[in-house]
Formats: structure tokens, C-alpha cells, sequence
């Protein structure tokens, strides 16, 4: 009578694991889900930043349909009441449980994560979660600062514990009272780290010495980047240890040994991640759901370290807009699970050796507003039909577009037969396309570029990426009427992906890709 959904969604994770081929990171739990599953290299977020990202693919709309490009709006007030996944689910028979940050909380999901709409009961939040940005990090001189790099000391923070491990625990209790109940349901889990302060165990920090960690390959910012590009990263400015640095704004570079810092507390963050998932995939085996329960793994956006002398997310780079996102689909990406089967052991990163491929990978261009239709289809309900262009007045339809078909057909398959689309209208008949977007207040880095509000909106970039090319153009955008006039492009990028996989060459200007444009 239809599977249950894990639903887990990460904070700013890049696809630094194991699975996607970092040979420096040590995410045995997260590589072994991918061992199980269907893993998409190239899914992209809508747009790099928490809440426009959360409220686009909870609702299967783009930014400009959702009208959030910032945190101060709700869409069911100020766009359409659109249906969202979890309400989908829900009205189809599902218990649906929220756990830590799935919506963005505030204004844009009406302080309550959209509750009764999207969620059963109301949704946990993790008590240590105010105590996020407080002084809890030691500095050398023994005082507490708010600092971005922040490993601790676990049993010294305020209740003795972290967000993300009180979350793990609140899942885990829900999946034993989901087992007794006998209800179908849809847990939506969503871990903090690796979003910023960078606040871990500092145990984790053994697993990556520091003469072991290399700085970006690119950590210049490129040439004929245009400057309304840039993000000028100025939330981690505000960290107490970044402003001691006195780095000059908006392009001065952080000293080589604290970028190395930054990006070893990452991927330290990333471990203790890896640590959470893998107590509550093996949780799921110990309740024995591993056999009946889909698993979606994925974040709401990237985030920059160091390439192109950029840090945090705000931007259209790949690092800022790729996400790994796999689907675990017992007997579809495993062969059929019998029930009370060990699918998950939990694995320690400290002592776990060895490596576990991807069950299956797709190279396909993907975006995050098709997995609200995509684990329809996988769930067995009916999937949301596609939006009309304008959709404002639609309650339930979707602007992605489900991906299960990516699941079974060999790459080579549909490369010599092209995309199958049932709708020429809105489909590209050559290879599939990921659109993202971000907002910027002027042509040049400003305190607010990396967050401007709806109001101060002048620039929209709009971005293209497909397996050959990110194209991008910025465009003047006018707010009151959430207009873009792609008649007056303000700047533009062009990156091949074949010669220029990181995206430092920009080639807009050159006239030989005129074609292309």
C-alpha cells in the first residue's frame, strides 16, 4: 500500500563525498545510501540561496513563480497558494513530519514551516538551534567568539549537545512511533551543517590534517568575470575571526592558511553530517522500513571554496548551484529488499576504509524543481501536471519535470535517441537544461549583492547550464512588477564546460560563439 518517504535535505552541501568522486572527504554512510541508489551528477539548485531554494522545490516552482528571491515573503500570500510536496503527500493518505530545517523558517514559509498545510504535526525544531550564531567557539586566548571556523567541544555547549545530533534523535524516535502506528509517512529531515558557522565536534577535525588540505584550484578571481557576478561573501565577513583579518572589501583575498582552514572545517562539517545520516539510515533497518521506504537525498544549493576568490553561496557558479541529490527506491535502484535486511550498517568515518560506487549515476542536467514530480511518480500517486506558463492562480501543478526516466535507460540509449518529451511545446528537443537565477542590487559588489531585498532588486542573472555550456546573461529587473527585460543585458558569461570544467574563462565577448548566443 504504497512506500514511505525519508526525505533528507542538507544546508549548503556541495558534493564534496566520497560518491561523487572527492577523494579527500570521508562520507562512508552518505556513499553507502549512494551504493543503493540512482545518483545524479548534475542537479542544480533554482537559486543559491537558503529559502528561495527550500520554497522552489517544496513547491515545484521557479523563483519567478514562487516571487521569493529573498526571506521576507510568504508565496501563498504574495505569489499563489500553491500545494507543496509534503501537502501532496499528505492529502494522499501520508503522515508527513518535519524535522529541523526543511522550510526556511520566518516570514517566507509564515513562521510555523507552513504548518497544518504542508506537515501532520507541527514541526521540531532543535532547542540548541538559537544558539547557533552565540560566542560558543574558543578562541586561543581561552575566550568564546562567534567565529566561522568553530570546531567545539561538544559536552561545553549550551544543553550539551548540537542541532543536528537532537534532530537525528527526533527523527529516529519518529521512526518508532511511525512503526508502531502502521501509517504510511513522508519524514522530511534537514540537517544544519555544513551551513555556516562552521560549529562541529571537534573530533572530526583528526580526519583532515591541515597540511593535507589544498586551496581551491582557481582562487583568483577570473579576468573578465563582470563584477555584478561577484559575491562578496559578506556574512562570513561578519565572523569575529574573518574581521580580525581585515580583509579589504569586496575582493581581497583571505590569507592561503585561513582559506585552508575554512575548507578543512568543511569537510570536517561534512563528516559529522555523515555521522548523522548514517545513525538514521541505520535506524530505518533497525525499525525494519529499509525494505518499504524511498530515500531522497540531496541540499538546497552549494557553496563556494575559494574558486574564483569567492566564499559562501549568492552566485550562479556551479559551486554555488550543484547539489547532490540520489533516490533510493527499494527494488527499483536495489534489487527487492527482504524485509528486516540490513541495507544500512552504520559505518564510523574515523575507522571505515574502502570505497562504495553509486548504483547507478546519470550525467543527465537535472534541477531541483523536478523532484517534487519525480518522487510522485516513484510514490505512486498521480504526478502534478505541468504548469501553464502563468500559473500564479494553479494550485497544484509543477515546472519540473520527474526524472524517473532517467532511471532505468542507459546513458548511450538517450544519447543516440535524443530527450523522448510527450509535450514539444515545452520541452527542448536536444539535451536537457537547468535553469538557475540571482539577484543583484547594482552592477558592482555592495554590502547587500550576496542578499539584496525584494525592493533593492535591479539585476537579475538569469543562467543556463546544460552538460556543454553555463551560459548567463544579467538583465535589468524592475521589483514592483517582477519584470525581467532581457532587451537590456548588463553583462553576460559563457563558459565551455569541456575546456573550462571550473568556469574561469569567460568567452561572452568572443565573437566566434556568436552562433551559440
Amino acid at each position: 500500500d504504497g512506500m514511505n518517504v525519508l526525505f533528507i535535505v542538507v544546508d549548503d552541501l556541495r558534493p564534496v563525498l566520497g560518491c561523487y568522486g572527492d577523494k579527500l572527504v570521508k562520507s562512508p554512510n552518505i556513499d553507502q545510501l549512494a551504493s543503493q541508489s540512482m545518483v545524479f551528477s548534475n542537479a542544480y539548485a533554482q537559486q543559491a540561496v537558503c529559502a528561495p531554494s527550500r520554497v522552489s522545490f517544496l513547491t515545484g516552482r521557479r523563483p519567478d513563480t514562487t516571487r521569493l528571491y529573498d526571506f521576507y515573503s510568504y508565496w501563498r500570500v504574495h505569489a499563489g497558494n500553491y500545494s507543496t510536496m509534503p501537502q501532496y503527500f499528505k492529502e494522499n493518505g501520508y503522515m508527513t513530519l518535519s524535522v529541523g530545517k526543511v522550510f526556511h523558517p520566518g516570514v517566507s514559509s509564515n513562521y510555523s514551516d507552513d504548518y497544518p498545510y504542508s506537515w501532520s504535526i507541527p514541526p521540531f525544531h532543535p532547542s540548541a538551534e538559537k544558539y547557533e550564531n552565540d560566542k560558543t567557539c574558543r578562541g586561543k586566548d581561552g575566550k568564546l567568539y562567534a567565529n566561522l571556523v568553530c570546531p567545539v567541544n561538544v559536552t561545553e555547549m549550551p544543553g550539551g549537545t548540537l542541532p543536528d545530533i537532537q534532530s537525528t534523535e527526533e527523527a529516529i524516535r519518529l521512526l518508532n512511533v511511525m512503526k508502531t502506528n502502521r501509517q504510511k509517512f513522508f519524514l522530511a529531515v534537514g540537517y544544519h551543517k555544513p551551513h555556516i558557522p562552521l560549529r562541529y565536534p571537534q573530533e572530526f577535525l583528526k580526519l583532515y590534517p591541515l597540511e593535507n588540505i589544498p586551496l581551491a584550484s582557481d582562487p583568483w578571481v577570473p579576468k573578465k568575470l563582470p563584477s555584478v557576478a561577484y559575491n562578496p561573501w559578506t556574512d562570513i565577513r561578519q565572523r569575529d575571526d574573518v574581521e580580525a583579518l581585515n580583509v579589504s572589501f569586496p575582493y581581497g583575498p583571505l590569507p592561503d592558511d585561513f582559506q585552508r582552514q575554512i575548507r578543512q572545517s568543511y569537510y570536517a562539517a561534512v563528516s559529522y553530517l555523515d555521522v548523522q545520516v548514517g545513525l538514521l539510515l541505520n535506524a530505518l533497518d533497525n525499525v525494519g522500513l529499509s525494505n518499504n521506504t524511498i530515500i531522497v537525498f540531496t541540499a538546497d544549493h552549494g557553496w563556494s571554496l575559494g574558486e574564483h576568490g569567492e566564499w559562501a553561496k549568492y552566485s550562479n557558479f556551479d559551486v554555488a548551484t550543484r547539489v547532490p541529490l540520489m533516490f533510493y527506491v527499494p527494488g527499483r535502484t536495489t534489487s527487492p529488499v527482504i524485509q528486516g535486511a540490513r541495507v544500512f550498517p552504520y559505518l564510523d568515518p574515523f575507522s571505515h576504509i574502502g570505497e562504495s560506487a553509486p548504483q547507478g549515476q546519470s550525467k543527465k542536467v537535472v534541477e531541483l524543481v523536478s523532484v517534487f514530480p519525480t518522487l510522485a511518480e516513484l510514490a505512486g500517486l498521480q504526478v502534478p501536471p505541468a504548469c501553464p506558463e502563468t500559473s500564479f492562480g494553479v494550485v497544484l501543478c509543477t515546472e519540473g519535470t520527474s526524472i524517473v526516466r532517467y532511471f532505468s535507460v542507459s546513458e548511450e540509449k538517450v544519447e543516440e535517441g535524443k530527450e523522448r518529451c510527450d509535450d514539444t511545446d515545452r520541452c527542448f528537443n536536444e539535451e536537457p537544461v537547468a535553469f538557475s537565477q540571482y539577484p543583484r542590487p547594482a552592477d558592482t559588489p555592495q554590502w547587500n549583492s550576496d542578499k539584496p531585498k525584494l525592493k533593492d532588486i535591479r539585476i537579475m542573472g538569469y543562467s543556463m547550464r546544460t552538460i556543454d555550456y553555463r551560459y548567463t546573461v544579467w538583465v535589468q529587473f524592475d521589483p514592483s512588477s517582477f519584470s525581467a527585460d532581457f532587451e537590456d543585458v548588463h553583462a553576460g558569461e559563457l563558459y565551455m564546460m569541456e575546456t573550462d570544467p571550473n568556469q574561469d574563462y569567460n568567452i561572452y565577448n568572443n565573437t566566434s560563439h556568436g552562433w551559440l548566443l
